[in-house]
């Protein structure tokens, strides 16, 4: 999942991006409103983190502005205010969701989560390809039971792999959707990840790869219900 933070404040601007990044999002940052709406619409991203209260060009502007140009990412707005007022000025100029300042870093990466499950076509919160399980929301992994501990990479690439749902996925496409602006276009880093990821997964082998197409699950993902037991903790 690919997440855009607009924020002025720098401090908060770096903690957020650094804790999304945790969490296995790739993270890109704009610190005024102008350069949000930049990037916003240069880039393909799934969920946009709006600051309200930007000065110069005000994050309700930019909103708008997303909106009207029909921008395919989701619009979390963050705002001091947390008046109803307030969430309903911000819900009317096509926001999708609202979250008040301050806010639990939890809540923040469920809501984002929760968007990014709305965007169309909708990604069930569990993902399935033979006997491999993605929990989405719990951030875990399992193989035929077995837990899987998976880099945010490793997670991230195989979330998109099974919501592709037998489609081809290329690894420019992989490079845009789990890594960040900085990443490099020439990288073997998507070689690399798919590579551990064939590891980790064991036998017999579930990704598959297509020349000139990129690469696939084998099999048909199918949706389920939350699967019983603890996600792993997952390396940062």
């Amino acid at each position: 999942m690919r997440v855009l933070v607009i924020e002025d404040d720098e401090e908060m601007a770096a903690t957020v991006a650094t804790g999304l990044r945790h969490a296995g999002l790739a993270v890109d940052v704009a610190l005024d409103g102008a350069a949000g709406l930049e990037r916003a619409l240069g880039s393909d991203y799934d969920v946009v983190v709006l600051d309200r209260d930007l000065p110069g060009l005000h994050g309700d502007q930019v909103c708008g502005r997303l909106v009207a140009a029909g921008c395919r990412g989701r619009i979390l707005m963050l705002t001091a205010a947390a008046a109803a007022e307030d969430l309903v000025d911000g819900l009317g100029l096509g926001a999708d969701d609202y979250l008040p300042k301050p806010f639990d870093f939890p809540v923040l990466v469920a809501r984002i989560s929760a968007l990014f499950r709305r965007a169309q076509p909708a990604i069930p919160p569990v993902l399935r390809g033979g006997d491999l399980v993605l929990d989405t929301a719990r951030r875990g992994a399992w193989r035929a039971g077995r837990p899987l501990d998976l880099a945010p990479k490793e997670f991230g690439v195989l979330e998109l792999l099974l919501a592709a749902a037998g489609r081809a996925v290329s690894a420019e496409e992989l490079l845009e959707r789990a890594w960040d602006e900085n990443a490099d276009p020439f990288t073997a880093a998507v070689k690399i990840t798919v590579s551990r990821l064939r590891a980790k997964l064991g036998d017999p082998p579930l990704i598959e790869t297509l020349p000139r197409a990129g690469y696939r699950i084998t099999g048909q993902p199918v949706t389920g219900q939350p699967v019983a037991g603890q996600p792993v903790t997952r390396r940062s």
